[in-house]
């Protein structure tokens, strides 16, 4: 019985199976000739009610697309906006932070890691010239 009552009470929209349900139940045998008077008329008020509301809404949203042309906003600049903060929210995130930061060390040691393999290979290439050149001129001194 409580499922009953609680069911009663949702503020749930009804989905499909629920609307089919209330749809296919016949009340109108339950209800007096007045009642049905009242509401229909209370049916035709709330659908003039939903077309008035949708006519308000239709004009606010052009009336919102006006000031926008008017201040220089399209489509394009609010996806920039959007980037833009959303780029920054993730920025201030700590896990960005750190993340950033341990990438920042990682590449500050990686630079000094090739810088140390190219000074050993720039030595390794001078010494081979060095040797190379020695060696072609030595024979030539030894002829003299």
């Amino acid at each position: 019985m409580e499922a009953q009552a609680q069911g009663l009470l949702e503020t749930e929209p009804l989905q499909g199976r629920d609307e089919d349900t209330v749809t296919s139940a016949d009340f109108s045998n339950m209800l007096s000739e007045e009642e049905k008077e009242e509401l229909k008329a209370e049916l035709v008020q709330l659908e003039d009610e939903i077309t008035t509301l949708r006519q308000v809404l239709s004009a606010k949203e052009r009336h919102l697309v006006e000031i926008k042309q008017k201040l220089g906003m399209n489509l394009m600049n609010e996806l920039k906006q959007n980037f833009s903060k959303s780029w920054h929210d993730m920025q201030t995130t700590t896990a960005y932070k750190k993340t950033h930061e341990t990438l920042s060390h990682a590449g500050q040691k990686a630079t000094a890691a090739f810088s140390n393999v190219g000074t050993a290979i720039s030595k390794k290439f001078g010494d081979m010239s060095y040797s190379i050149r020695h060696s072609i001129s030595m024979p030539a001194m030894r002829r003299k």
